[in-house]
């Protein structure tokens, strides 16, 4: 019975062990910036434990331009640079929990939400959408994400 109590209480404080090393391997989890370029004031993303954070996301043309390209080129470049950062940070577009839209033209939603609705998995993350004075380099939308690891 002596015995038999001594390897309960062995297995017990091997499982507690077990537990607070789990518990504290989340406390050391990993911290990581997604596509920082020294000098620049920000990184493309961050990775804080299980959760991504992206930074805006503009959607340039092949040249590296804004001006001049419609919402739809706009709003689909600039999903597919959320992408990209989610992808190089090792989640999923599935991983996004929360997105927001910043436009400088509310006539704009229309069409950048047929090509959302086309372009983000199912079920859609939550979103806000504000409208914007501006967005740096004359750019018609930017997106921001954040994501989590499930």
């Amino acid at each position: 019975m002596k015995n038999k109590f001594s390897r309960m209480l062995k297995r017990g404080a091997s499982l507690a062990v077990l537990v607070a090393l789990c518990t504290a391997g989340t406390a050391f989890a990993q911290h990581q910036a997604i596509g920082f370029t020294p000098g620049m004031p920000f990184s493309e993303g961050y990775v804080a434990g299980n959760t991504l954070y992206v930074a805006g996301q503009q959607g340039p043309d092949s040249k590296g331009k804004v001006t001049g390209t419609d919402i739809t080129l706009q709003t689909t470049n600039a999903i597919a640079a959320v992408e990209k950062v989610i992808k190089k940070a090792g989640f999923q577009m599935t991983d996004i929990v929360s997105v927001t839209v910043y436009i400088t033209d509310l006539n704009d939603v229309e069409n950048m939400n047929r090509v959302y609705k086309k372009l983000m998995p199912d079920p859609k993350p939550a979103r806000a959408t504000v409208q914007v004075a501006g967005l740096i380099g004359g750019a018609r939308i930017e997106i921001s994400a954040i994501a989590v690891k499930h």
